[in-house]
């Protein structure tokens, strides 16, 4: 069983910045997809972002390509989510997820995802 944990939310005026980090266990990392999802109060969740295991290919919700980037560094088990030009409809609960198994396309689908964290909460204030 994986454990992921993510960590980095807080409290930020629009136009700001964070970084978010999601640590995940175990010795196999390098070989998972990896997905950041969110929710907001109220609504369903929503893909975000996402990253091959060898970190060459992502894909971003519309709404974020070019404000968000995704990165991980398969040498410290970590997976970032760079939040620039934040907006106050980016206000949710980010959680990060890995995809174990399946072949190399890019998932936004949270079915897909077969391990969660537990959730950073970002709040945008306008």
């Amino acid at each position: 069983q994986e454990q992921l944990v993510a960590s980095g939310g807080g409290l930020v005026q629009a136009g700001g910045s964070l970084r978010l980090s999601c640590v995940v266990s175990g010795s196999t990392f390098y070989s998972y997809h990896m997905a950041w999802f969110r929710q907001a109060t109220g609504k369903e969740r929503e893909f975000v972002a996402a990253i091959t295991p060898n970190g060459r290919n992502t894909g971003y919700e519309d709404s974020v390509k070019g404000r968000f980037a995704i990165s991980r560094d398969n040498a410290k088990n970590t997976m970032y989510l760079q939040m620039n030009d934040l907006k106050p409809e980016d206000t949710a609960l980010y959680s990060c997820a890995a995809r174990t198994y399946g072949d190399s396309r890019i998932e936004m689908s949270p079915y897909r995802y077969n391990y969660w964290g537990q959730g950073t909460q970002v709040t945008v204030s306008s």
